[in-house]
């Protein structure tokens, strides 16, 4: 019988491309989403792909008492992928409130109904932004996390110890905290994506729309950073690269492959890109001129960071493995199906 994985925000942008992943591995997938940064019609886009529909309700993890009784109707979850959050960094600078809330709250409600109704796993997005500005780079899972540049990263940092001392606490429960770096591009079927709703926050979509004519000019944060060309440096992964890491940690856990009870992986390429080469790289993969102009530096943004993924490549024998050219069509390729482009 196919072992139930729940995943919290699962019609999201990494969460739909993890589900799909799960699918094709022969698990039995449900997923909760709130949808205040997704749409119901990602379910049929799932099924498309895969063949298989995904269980699904719509509510928020930060009500207790609906997540008890999603646990009670839907006994035998093996293990649990954790997506479900708030997570642009600049909006979190104005909204600091409502990230606390939402990301906080929803794990610790999340933790609650593991202990309750015996889930033992759980694997949790976390983010490099958890290491802030490092002084070396690039940053390893040993890497000293510092202090927030923003209430989003704050949270992420936060969760990561609300589930460690949770797991010291309880040793009945594993986790597995995979800090992302960018997630970029869409699947090959160009059927899901990144689809934010309201203006984009992060580059790759912003860069889309404005190629498909939705956003004028694109907006570069900063060309005065300490980097090759001034503009910020970041870490870009393919997001299907990122969603098999997933499948590979919650078979880690299934299978009781972990060494710790609490294990950190950085999940990136390893090659740091600034915003000004993604640009080129979009031009030239895709052949589609851009508008940009430069802008002041944004608030929260730290100035470069890049993974070493020696150890994820390693213990979790997993690598990725997308090019960045091939990375930046497909998220083009979704961008025009969406627009009818």
């Amino acid at each position: 019988m196919a072992q139930k994985i729940l995943v919290n925000g699962g019609t999201g942008y990494i969460g739909s491309h993890t589900v799909v992943e799960l699918i094709n591995e022969g698990f039995e997938t449900f997923i909760i989403d709130n949808l205040s940064n997704s749409s119901a019609d990602v379910i049929e886009q799932i099924e498309k792909i895969t063949g298989t529909k995904p269980g699904f309700e719509v509510f928020d993890l930060t009500d207790l008492h609906k997540l008890g009784l999603f646990f009670e109707e839907n006994p035998g979850i093996d293990a649990i992928i954790h997506f479900a959050a708030s997570k642009a960094v600049g909006e979190s600078v104005e909204k600091p409130l409502l990230y606390y809330r939402n990301n906080l709250v929803s794990l610790m409600n999340l933790i609650e109904c593991q202990l309750k109704f015996d889930v033992p796993n759980i694997v949790f997005s976390s983010s490099c932004t958890v290491y802030g500005q490092p002084d070396k780079l690039p940053v390893t899972e040993t890497t000293p996390r510092k202090d927030a540049e923003s209430p989003y990263a704050n949270t992420k940092r936060m969760n990561e110890d609300i589930l460690k001392d949770s797991i010291h606490a309880y040793p009945q429960l594993k986790g597995i905290a995979l800090r992302y770096f960018n997630p970029i591009g869409a699947h090959p079927s160009a059927l899901i994506g990144e689809l934010p709703l309201g203006v984009p926050q992060n580059l790759v979509p912003f860069i889309t729309q404005a190629a498909a004519g939705l956003r004028g000019e694109l907006k570069v944060f900063g060309d005065d950073y300490n980097t090759s060309d001034g503009s910020a440096v970041r870490d870009y992964i393919n997001v299907v690269d990122l969603a098999k890491a997933h499948v590979v940690a919650i078979n880690r856990l299934l299978n009781k492959k972990n060494k710790e009870n609490f294990e950190v992986f950085n999940l990136g390429t390893g090659n740091g890109y600034s915003v000004l080469e993604i640009v080129k790289g979009f031009e030239k993969a895709t052949g589609v001129k851009l508008n940009y102009k430069i802008v002041d530096r944004r608030a929260g943004d730290i100035e470069k960071i890049w993974a070493d993924t020696t150890y994820a490549n390693e213990e979790l024998g997993w690598k990725a493995e997308t090019g960045l050219e091939e990375t930046l069509l497909s998220a083009w390729n979704w961008e025009k199906k969406v627009r009818g482009i």
